[in-house]
């Protein structure tokens, strides 16, 4: 039951992200219908367990090097990851889609800290 509650709190950060994004520049993120927000979450839990470990580990050294800013750059590929496995979820720019990835990891922060 907590991982189901975790996966809509997740699509909920989705939308609220893809809001405040658009909100700041026009059309910047799509989400065709509303419910493929349970998907982006579903398919973003997925990358962010298998794929983005093996990329944080082979960027190692790049992260080192930049005191770890470049996290948020791997945060910002798996978003457009995502947006590439998933139809009706696109982004105009990675600026925004980097953007959108750090006010989605901090609503997610904020809703696993709220339901603890």
């Amino acid at each position: 039951m907590k991982i189901i509650t975790r996966i809509i709190l997740s699509a909920l950060a989705v939308l609220v992200s893809a809001y405040f994004v658009n909100s700041l520049w026009s059309e910047a993120v799509t989400i065709e219908p509303l419910w493929i927000s349970l998907f982006v979450a579903l398919v973003l839990s997925l990358v962010n367990l298998l794929i983005r470990p093996i990329i944080v580990i082979l960027s190692l050294p790049l992260t080192i090097l930049t005191l770890g800013l470049f996290l948020f750059v791997i945060n910002g590929l798996m978003v457009i990851l995502v947006s590439w496995l998933v139809p009706g979820f696109h982004f105009a720019s990675f600026w925004l889609a980097l953007i959108f990835s750090i006010f989605l990891s901090l609503l997610n922060w904020l809703f696993n800290y709220l339901i603890k």
